[in-house]
């Protein structure tokens, strides 16, 4: 998740967001007109987002998981704490996300017609 959240943070103003690889930003080099990327890529701002909430909620799952497995006696204590600080951060970061796009969306309903 969070290499998705440095994606998104890599673009220009002249890269749409479905110009971002997902698996390595640093790859594409082309310059896309902004709208037209999500169409040939198949990645919209909203897949972007998707994915990015799967990762999170996967993680959440993980963490719990290993949890349950530390009580068991079937983890270390330094996987459970490993798990349990990456879902922190994990769960810190969708918070963030929430919160600029709550505020983006006020900010857009302030604008005047």
């Amino acid at each position: 998740m969070i290499n998705s959240v440095q994606n998104v943070s890599n673009l220009s103003m002249t890269r749409a967001l479905g110009a971002v690889d997902t698996e390595n930003s640093a790859s594409s080099s082309a310059t896309t007109m902004p709208g037209t990327a999500g169409a040939a890529n198949g990645l919209s701002f909203a897949s972007v987002l998707g994915g990015m909430a799967t990762d999170a909620v996967s993680s959440l799952k993980g963490a719990e998981s290993m949890s349950f497995a530390g009580i068991k006696g079937t983890a270390t204590t330094r996987e459970v704490v490993d798990s349990m600080l990456q879902a922190e951060q994990t769960l810190q970061t969708a918070i963030a996300i929430r919160d600029k796009v709550v505020s983006a969306f006020l900010e857009v309903t302030k604008m005047q017609m």
